[in-house]
Parts: structure tokens; C-alpha cells; sequence
């Protein structure tokens, strides 16, 4: 029994969640096992990749825990804190951040590598779940909450778009759901997505103007003579005869993606372009020859050759080798969380912890089946990695985090949930 109210103890909230996480990590573990085979290869340590993230998800656990004992109502006051903060890390990664793919994300804080775009992401959550509370009415929601969230999702989204155009719309796209949810007027969420989808047109149209194809880059050097070498998926500005600055500099990368996701024509397989659609290729490979139960874990062909299988496509990895059953039950743990989160919502008395809880949640699902469409081919490749699962540092952690309020907004639902039930058996 001491046993028992010592796991208890541990384990606290709701326990539907704490098994989807558990399963979500035990798959997490195998499949990055398997994808990062490649990179064992090199190295010439093969556990290495699997233990190193199965350490940050146990460091991720830790947070988890620690958070989850933290009471609701002072996640409301680390708000300001939490904004400012996150404002700071976003200015500071322009200014001395380390690139990837051409792109400024990361902060080297000692010898731990920090992505201020996720801390960013659970702050705009944070914002708006606290904004929506705040001026809740019998009739909707102020129509000032609009506003000020507007003015905050633009500063924060503001400065993660330059570097990171998908993280930005997966922010977007979050909140506008949460305004929804928060009863914001329907006619300002029209607005704001007409205004939106007017605002993407543009940038789409800007983008095919500037930016520059592979094939386009390879004559511009060929007419340069200079030969050009694709260093990375992404290529590098620097590779470019002119270099292009300010926040058009990965308009390339942008344009390349777009081109390469709207090119429909059915092409011969002796004929794909392997060199420059090879993780597009390789992740439906890998689809297509999966079957119903797939080839059984750690028996994937295309993990030795898909650009990133431990991390963007590890989707297409699961796929392969647990089939569509293996990958549908991946998706249900996702939708399940989000449907668990829900219920829990419903059972707070108090709006905030209820938005804040369907924020994160809706963050991670949203994020997942972002993932999900890139890996199948129904949305451009993105280079957003698949929530707890994907080999991943910040992410992984802050990802815990996340649940670990979630199951401190449940710890809070269910008190009130047996205190009401208390009340009504003594008044019977």
C-alpha cells in the first residue's frame, strides 16, 4: 500500500494522459533507435543517438513532474515573465544565434542548445489563454481581448517568422482555434482570416519572384562559372551568386518548397529527381512499401537513406516499419490526447486553466499532424519534427512541459470534481 501512495504521489493527474504520454515515448525510443542508424554508423556507436534522447526524455519527465505539483493559478502570474522572456531569447537568437538550414534558431546557453521559438510557442499560449480569462462576459468575450491578442500573436509571431515560416503558422493557426474556443467574435476571427490569407497570398506571390529554384541556382552559377554545391536540403544563402539579406534570405528554400510541392506531373521512377526530391522520394518509398503491418521495427530499408528519418520524417520511418496499423494507432495516441484534454477543460469551473490546457494540447496535435501530412505528401515540407517522438533537445523537454501542465490543470479538475460530489451526497 505504502507502494502504491508512493507512485501515486508521483503519478498525479489524470491517468489516461500519463499512459498516451508513456506510449507516445515508448515509440518514441524504438523508432529513434532504429532511424538513427545512420548516425551510429558514423559515429561507431550505435546506442548513442537512442540513449542521448532517451536521457532528455527522461530530463523531459523531470520537468514534467515538477510542473505538474505547480497549482494552476501560477502559471497566470509567470505570464509577463514568460513574454518578456521569450521576446529577449527571439532578439538574442538574431543577433548571436547558431544556424541550421540557413536559418538563426539556436542558442548555445553553456553547452545546452536552446530553440527560443518553443519556449515562444507556450508562451503564445500561455498570452492568450490568460488574455480570453481576463475579459470573459456572460456574453463572449470583450471585444477588446481581439486586440491585445492580435498585438501580442504579432510581436511573437513576428519574430519567428524570418527564420522559421512553419513554426509561425502552426502559432497562427493555434491561437485562431484557442479565439474560437475563448468565443471571440466570429466576425473578427472572418477578418482576420481573410486578412491572412490575403497577407499569404502576397507573400507567396513576392516569394516566386525573388527566390530562386535549385535549377534556376544551378544555371545562375553555371553562368557565373562557378559550379554549385548543394551543401545541405535547405542549400545555403552563401552558395548563391548574390547573396540576399534582411528577411528575405531563405526566400529560396521557401520557393523551392513551394514549387516542389504544387509540381503534380506524374513522373516515370527512372526519371524522379532523387538529388533534389530525395526526402519527398524516400519518405513515400517508405510509405508505399509498408504495407498493413510493415517490414517490423528496426528492419527499415529507407532510414539509411531519407535526409533527416530520425527527426522530420520519422512519420514515414513508423510507417514503414509498423504499417498503416502501426501509423494509425500513432495518430489515434495524438487525437486521443487532444480528445482527453478536452473533457479535462470541461471540467474546470475557471476559464483560463480550461484554455490553457487546450492550447498546449491543440500545440502539440496540430504540430503532430503537420508532421503526418509533410511525411504522406499532403502539405510542403515543413522541418517541423513530430512531437515527443522525433529526436529532438528543446523540443523533447519543452514538450514534457507541456503535458505537465496539462496534468496540472487535470490535478485541479478532479479536486473540484470530488469536492462537488461531496457537496451534492450531503445534501442528499
Amino acid at each position: 500500500m505504502e507502494k502504491l501512495k508512493r507512485l501515486q504521489n508521483v503519478f498525479k493527474g489524470d491517468g489516461v494522459i500519463w499512459i498516451i504520454f508513456f506510449l507516445l515515448c515508448l515509440v518514441s525510443v524504438v523508432e529513434v533507435y532504429s532511424a538513427s542508424a545512420s548516425l551510429g554508423y558514423k559515429s561507431g556507436n550505435y546506442w548513442f543517438a537512442a540513449t542521448y534522447h532517451s536521457a532528455l526524455l527522461f530530463v523531459g519527465f523531470l520537468c514534467m513532474i515538477f510542473v505538474l505539483n505547480i497549482p494552476c493559478r501560477y502559471f497566470k502570474v509567470m505570464t509577463p515573465i514568460m513574454f518578456v522572456g521569450s521576446i529577449l531569447l527571439l532578439v538574442l537568437v538574431y543577433l548571436i544565434g547558431t544556424k541550421e538550414n540557413d536559418a538563426a534558431r539556436w542558442l548555445k546557453i553553456g553547452f545546452i542548445p536552446l530553440q527560443p521559438s518553443e519556449v515562444a510557442k507556450g508562451t503564445l499560449v500561455l498570452t492568450t489563454a490568460h488574455i480570453l480569462s481576463q475579459l470573459q462576459t456572460p456574453e463572449g468575450v470583450s471585444s477588446k481581448a481581439f486586440k491585445y491578442i492580435l498585438g501580442t500573436s504579432l510581436l511573437l509571431i513576428g519574430l519567428v517568422l524570418p527564420e522559421n515560416f512553419s513554426t509561425a503558422a502552426l502559432m497562427f493557426t493555434v491561437v485562431f482555434i484557442m479565439m474560437f474556443v475563448g468565443r471571440v467574435s466570429i466576425k473578427q476571427l472572418l477578418g482576420l482570416f481573410a486578412s491572412v490569407v490575403g497577407a499569404a497570398m502576397v507573400l507567396v506571390m513576392v516569394i516566386m519572384l525573388i527566390g530562386q529554384s535549385k535549377s534556376q541556382l544551378a544555371e545562375a552559377h553555371s553562368a557565373a562559372g562557378k559550379e554549385y554545391v548543394e551543401t545541405n536540403e535547405a542549400k545555403d544563402a552563401d552558395e548563391t551568386p548574390v547573396t540576399r539579406g534582411g528577411i528575405w534570405h531563405r526566400a529560396d528554400v521557401w520557393k523551392e518548397r513551394i514549387v516542389s510541392f504544387f509540381d503534380v506531373r506524374d513522373v516515370p521512377p527512372e526519371e524522379y529527381d532523387m538529388d533534389n526530391k530525395g526526402q519527398e522520394g524516400r519518405a513515400r518509398i517508405a510509405i508505399a512499401s509498408s504495407g498493413v503491418l510493415g517490414v517490423g521495427p528496426g528492419n527499415s530499408v529507407q532510414r539509411d537513406l531519407l535526409p533527416l528519418a530520425f527527426s522530420d520524417f520519422i512519420f514515414a520511418i513508423i510507417f514503414e516499419e509498423l504499417g498503416l496499423l502501426g501509423a494509425a494507432f500513432v495518430m489515434l495516441l495524438y487525437i486521443s490526447l487532444l480528445f482527453r484534454t478536452g473533457i479535462i477543460a470541461m471540467q474546470c469551473e475557471n476559464t483560463f486553466p480550461a484554455l490553457l490546457a487546450m492550447g498546449l494540447a491543440l500545440m502539440i496535435v496540430v504540430q503532430a499532424l503537420f508532421n503526418m501530412a509533410v511525411a504522406v505528401g499532403l502539405a510542403p515540407v515543413t522541418g517541423q519534427p513530430l512531437p515527443l517522438i522525433s529526436k529532438g533537445g528543446t523540443s523533447s523537454i519543452i514538450n514534457c512541459i507541456y503535458i505537465g501542465v496539462i496534468l496540472s490543470v487535470s490535478r485541479t479538475a478532479k479536486k473540484r470534481m470530488k469536492t462537488a460530489k461531496v457537496e451534492v451526497e450531503n445534501e442528499m
